[in-house]
């Protein structure tokens, strides 16, 4: 984007249908192919990543059946022992990286400008061109798995198993490359969602008054620049050992494999946190709509969210309690782990007040943003069981670990993702979702969630180590496996309802209207599906909850979403200050280009070469690389001026 002339004051106009018109000729994509890979509209780009994302769950979901039949009784042979590292390592590798924090991202993407009142994130450039990564790091993945040569470390990857000399297929390699690929997303979409944030809210939308929701986006976005770069470096070093005979991990060589396990919990704890905040701010966005109240706690809810995620950068060692480290050491990060519960007992206790004050409309979304309450509390009580290392050294690598991280993941993303699903389906597409379907999708998710993973609690402190792939008859564990297994389909079949949910809907669903819910925000305040422009005017912003003012409270002075500035001599946004998000700034907006695409092509390729260890084609990708920047970066619009004035 590039700043206009700022002493422009935009002029000040109310909605009328003209003005609709010239919006829509101005904002309207590319049609056709062209305008399918060159889009940079963040609507079509988050529907991209959550579609995408939602692909990803459910190969993720396929693997875990496949080892569920596989556990389901003693000395099955389903999978030969290398296939079922394979496929558990790609199982957690997809849900935990290609899935949980891409699936958010893509409500992000949706929602901010919608929610911030402005037209487009902050770069829509980088928008499509963090996308595109991540389908193609994604595919680039999967590609090693679908030749018999995915990850089998499991998604952490421990060296010394994953060095060469034990492992010297290409697994690990295509698993290396991949992640540090996919970082790139990562930290693109973070810097993004950053930059959005702080400049494009709408005039009066103070840091006090954005939706409660983005604070989660907010706080993992800052926290994935810093922690990104850690696990990028640990896989980075782990390729050198790997390709040129580098020692960073060898101990033979004065390596140390502990150093991995600090470098990729470094990232790995906050990154667990990453893919928890944003889930649990779509909780505290839209419960409150269905309890018609405000959320209880606005400020201690969005400072909790905050304070947890500077806490978790304090906590990884408590993954590492089984290595040795001294007993100080130990017993400081014991007390971090601890102490963290305190931040997200504010958000449940938020929730709860929330309910308990207002008055419930039993929806579907209502029901998913609820069961989340439940659980994250058991998700975290199983947490602050292994935060103390006694307890720890006892249940690491049992199923106890496992059940609790799909509490978290599961229970603490899956179903606010859900309930989110079930809110914003009307704005997405201007239908609803069938509640009476919706009804049966969440009771037998939810209690095919529950007969999984719960057992595997008891699984665990019987003794059950996690990542075997089949166990003798004689251990007592069998019940609770088969237990567990149909758990799991019952779980599968409650998200094939929400599949059929949607696919059904998207035909014959019931129109939606405007604002369905009768909620608060900014989004509700324009047609559904929105228009390509989003908002004909730039709103302007007097409180957190713009559409109740009128049952809230009697001030003088009332957000408005018929009356603003209208941008609509080109393709423009309004900037604000980062702190009263008072108008600094006009800027225009790139255009629909192919240049993240080519750019994110020329990346593949030269990953590519660089698995193969073909210089040449990774070369090719460099140039690629290279030309495709260039181009992004031309100053087309000031050479369009010159040739014109020279005519």
């Amino acid at each position: 984007m590039s700043a206009s002339d700022i002493s422009r004051t935009p002029d000040i106009v109310h909605v009328d249908e003209g003005l609709h018109r010239r919006l829509e000729e101005i904002w309207k994509g590319r049609p056709g192919i062209y305008g399918w890979f060159a889009t940079v509209d963040h609507k079509k780009l988050g529907v991209r990543y959550i579609v995408t994302a939602f692909a990803f769950l459910i190969l993720g979901g396929l693997e875990a059946l496949v080892m569920r039949v596989q556990l389901y009784r003693p000395g099955e042979h389903l999978l030969t022992p290398d296939q079922y590292n394979q496929l558990f390592s790609t199982h957690g590798m997809t849900m935990i990286f290609l899935y949980a924090f891409p699936v958010l991202s893509g409500f992000s993407i949706f929602l901010w400008p919608l929610i911030f009142g402005t037209r487009d994130m902050a770069f829509p450039r980088l928008n499509a061109f963090s996308y595109w990564i991540f389908l193609f790091s994604g595919l680039f993945m999967y590609s090693g798995f679908v030749i018999g040569q995915g990850p089998n470390d499991g998604w952490f990857n421990y060296v010394p198993f994953a060095e060469l000399p034990y492992n010297p297929g290409l697994n690990q390699d295509f698993y290396s490359l991949g992640m540090i690929f996919f970082g790139l997303s990562t930290t693109i979409g973070a810097a993004n969602f950053i930059a959005t944030f702080l400049k494009t809210r709408a005039p009066g939308m103070s840091l006090g008054r954005v939706p409660i929701m983005t604070w989660g986006t907010i706080t993992a976005s800052a926290a994935n620049l810093l922690v990104v770069p850690a696990v990028s470096l640990a896989f980075l070093m782990l390729w050198f050992d790997r390709q040129f005979g580098m020692h960073f991990f060898d101990t033979g060589q004065g390596g140390q494999p502990l150093l991995w396990q600090h470098l990729f919990w470094m990232f790995g704890h906050p990154w667990v946190y990453a893919l928890v905040l944003p889930a649990m701010g779509m909780v505290h966005e839209g419960l409150p709509v269905f309890c018609r109240r405000p959320l209880v706690g606005y400020t201690p809810v969005a400072l909790s969210t905050v304070a947890t995620m500077i806490l978790g950068f304090g906590v990884w060692v408590h993954h590492m309690f089984a290595t040795g480290l001294p007993t100080l050491g130990l017993s400081f990060f014991s007390a971090a782990s601890i102490v963290i519960v305190i931040p997200s007992a504010v958000a449940v206790f938020a929730w709860i007040a929330t309910i308990w004050t207002g008055r419930v409309v039993w929806t579907t979304a209502f029901l998913f943003f609820a069961s989340m309450i439940v659980l994250f509390t058991i998700g975290g009580v199983s947490g602050f069981m292994t935060a103390l290392a006694p307890v720890d050294l006892q249940l690491t690598d049992t199923y106890f670990v496992v059940a609790h991280i799909h509490y978290v993941l599961i229970g603490i993303n899956v179903f606010p993702v859900c309930g989110g699903l079930y809110y914003w389906f009307p704005k997405f597409t201007g239908r609803m979702l069938d509640e009476r379907l919706g009804r049966w999708n969440f009771w037998t998710m939810f209690v095919g969630f529950n007969l999984c993973f719960l057992p595997m609690h008891l699984t665990g402190l019987l003794g059950m180590p996690r990542r075997i792939y089949t166990y003798p008859s004689e251990m007592g564990w069998t019940f609770l496996n088969q237990v567990t297994t149909v758990g799991a389909f019952l779980f599968a079949l409650g998200v094939l309802l929400l599949i059929v949910n949607v696919v059904v809907s998207l035909r014959r669903g019931a129109f939606a209207g405007a604002n369905p819910w009768d909620s608060y925000s900014l989004e509700w305040a324009i047609p559904s599906p929105p228009p390509s422009y989003d908002f004909a005017v730039i709103p302007t912003v007097s409180s957190r909850y713009p559409l109740w003012e009128g049952r809230l409270r009697n001030d003088e002075t009332l957000s408005s979403a018929e009356d603003g500035p209208s941008l609509e001599h080109e393709k423009e946004m309004l900037l604000t200050s980062s702190l009263d998000a008072d108008p600094t700034l006009i800027v225009k907006m790139p255009e629909d280009t192919l240049t993240p695409f080519v750019l994110s092509l020329g990346l593949t390729v030269g990953f590519v070469g660089l698995l193969l260890r073909l210089w040449p084609l990774a070369g090719a990708g460099a140039a690629i690389c290279i030309l495709s920047l260039i181009v992004w970066v031309w100053p087309r619009r000031k050479l369009a001026q010159v040739a014109e004035a020279r005519l």
